[in-house]
């Protein structure tokens, strides 16, 4: 039996679906309030417990959340009864081996990245999967592993890819990292690690310093670069656009994705198949059919009003997505609400994200999430940082789902990595009976 503290983790509650479709035993624990992620493990009859150092029993084998110290009751009965325990990473690189490993890294866009490639190769070649979304699937005869890898505490050199993307390189998790030369030191290490190749955004300015021993191939919107998309057409409906690949044509793109940033995720998947021999029609066809990574970019239309939940937390993701929104939604207002996460990453982006919330036509900030860090460690470090820089903004609670509705018609966009699902219900609610 696999137990796993802290089930309802994005990756954690992948990670177990997928264990279980392989034919492992598992269970978890975690608090009780309800996530989006829950929604998986209860299908295939997981048991999700409540913590309890008595859920720890002899013969188990313990897999560990990131954010559970030896003090968690449940650790620290199993540290007393010297049974097996493995990190997140270390349990996925385990489990890898024993596939053809794509591993997608980047500092933005590698969950949107790694459900397209899933959806493309899951469909024509077979390919399980492990999303950072909360989505994970796996058979054992599959021969692809399409594998979400982040960076934070260097997590990702546990795996050993066969292809190892990189969507873009830049400084985050500023609680672990020194700056932005620790930061690519890390991916170097991680793009050391491929066996076949590497798969790299040309556009980004830092990718081009990575100094590494497998083949690396670019691809971007630059003529430089070793994968192209040309001919871009940024639509309503979607994004269209042609692809050269070392000079060569490989194929025409429809797909239904919005802004530059998308595009280029849509560029490291075609890239992939391209190296894997796939045909660029094929390719076409099944990418069509995309319809988003959970969380990213999820819409809810009621009436005349649409709802859109996003997971962007950092100033570059917040900027690409309201501009993704305004390619989709050129006549509508757009209002943004936003919780910032971790009161590190808001003291050193506080300026940058006003700056991108300030493209919207008005924005709220909630109370800054503090996840894995405490209030009294950063003094004078609150959401009002971002909103004193805000052209048009406010505070906002979690309550107060009443005030968006004086926005009705408009595009109300969430943005965070923590669930609102509570705010955003609430002015679901409010909005369906107006209507």
């Amino acid at each position: 039996m696999y137990h796993f503290i802290g089930i309802k983790g994005s990756g954690m509650s992948a990670l177990a679906q997928i264990m279980h479709e392989l034919g492992y035993e598992v269970q978890g624990s975690d608090v009780e309030e309800t996530f989006f992620t829950e929604k998986g493990l209860r299908e295939l009859g997981i048991p999700i417990l409540s913590f309890s150092e008595n859920n720890i029993q002899e013969g188990m084998k313990i897999i560990r959340g990131a954010s559970f110290g030896d003090d968690h009751p449940e650790v620290a009965r199993a540290i007393e009864m010297n049974l097996p325990m493995y990190t997140y990473s270390e349990m996925v690189g385990n489990l890898t081996k024993k596939f053809k490993t794509i591993c997608i890294a980047g500092c933005h866009g590698k969950t949107t990245t790694s459900a397209m490639l899933s959806h493309v190769m899951s469909e024509l070649k077979g390919a399980n999967y492990l999303i950072g979304d909360g989505t994970g699937f796996a058979a054992p005869d599959n021969e692809y592993f399409v594998l979400e890898s982040c960076e934070y505490r260097r997590h990702f050199l546990a795996y050993t890819p066969t292809y190892a993307i990189i969507t873009n390189i830049d400084l985050d998790h500023v609680d672990y990292f020194k700056d932005i030369n620790d930061v690519i030191d890390a991916y170097q290490e991680y793009a050391n690690n491929a066996e076949k190749m590497v798969i790299a955004c040309g556009d980004d300015p830092y990718t081009h310093s990575l100094e590494v021993n497998p083949p690396i191939f670019y691809y971007g919107l630059d003529d430089d670069n070793d994968i192209i998309a040309s001919n871009i057409e940024y639509k309503e409906d979607g994004t269209s656009f042609e692809v050269t690949v070392e000079g060569n044509y490989y194929g025409f793109f429809d797909l239904p994705i919005y802004g530059k940033h998308m595009l280029l995720d849509a560029l490291a998947v075609i890239a992939t198949c391209y190296y894997e021999r796939l045909e660029a029609k094929d390719v076409a066809r099944v990418f069509k059919t995309f319809t988003g990574a959970r969380r990213r970019f999820s819409e809810t239309v009621v009436g005349d009003t649409i709802v859109i939940d996003d997971y962007a937390h950092h100033p570059n993701e917040v900027k690409a997505t309201i501009k993704a929104v305004k390619q989709k939604y050129p006549n509508k207002k757009i209002i943004t609400v936003f919780q910032p996460h971790t009161f590190s990453r808001t003291q050193e982006f506080a300026s940058d994200l006003a700056s991108a919330m300030n493209i919207a036509d008005y924005s709220y900030v909630m109370e800054i999430h503090p996840a894995r860090e405490k209030q009294e460690d950063f003094e004078g470090v609150t959401s009002q940082l971002i909103i004193d820089q805000l052209d048009h903004g406010d505070h906002i609670t979690m309550n107060d789902a009443a005030r968006l509705v004086e926005h009705k018609g408009s595009v109300i966009l969430f943005m965070s990595p923590n669930d609102l699902h509570l705010l955003e219900d609430e002015l679901i609610k409010l909005l369906s009976e107006e209507n």
